[in-house]
């Protein structure tokens, strides 16, 4: 039990570091969004307005539906990495068969892969994701 509350309570807390450096960044692109704004065309600033208010109303379900895209295709991606050259093999030789790949195994090794590059990058960082310097020296929370 104490097993499953230690791992909960890490999950729990890379989840929270996660979330602070994408609203971090949110906040850099915005900033980098309201400098580049005023030197774009009328046209071209109405659009990226639009685009910016469409991006501020996403739905969980729109991102569920986004996340699944792209786990979708980072696994066909492996499995046309894994293929081979399309040149004919030589009479009497078999092509090897390529292992099954499921949704479940598939996120699976995506979740232990996160993880493990998770620990790797708190290690790397030394725990220390409470507060972060930017690049001019001044503490952000």
């Amino acid at each position: 039990m104490q097993r499953h509350y230690v791992m909960y309570y890490e999950m729990s807390y890379g989840l929270n570091i996660e979330m602070h450096k994408q609203a971090e960044i949110v906040k850099r692109l915005n900033g980098i969004c309201a400098q580049v704004l005023p030197y774009l065309s009328q046209e071209h600033q109405q659009q990226v307005l639009g685009a910016i208010e469409r991006a501020k109303q996403v739905t969980a379900p729109e991102l569920n539906s986004i996340i699944r895209q792209q786990l979708q295709a980072h696994q066909l991606s492996q499995l046309q990495a894994l293929a081979l050259p399309l040149t004919p093999l030589p009479v009497g030789l078999q092509p090897p068969s390529l292992p099954a790949v499921s949704a479940g195994t598939g996120l699976l090794s995506l979740s232990a892969l996160g993880s493990q590059a998770h620990l790797s990058k708190e290690d790397k960082n030394g725990h220390d994701g409470d507060a972060h310097q930017d690049d001019d020296g001044e503490k952000s929370d």
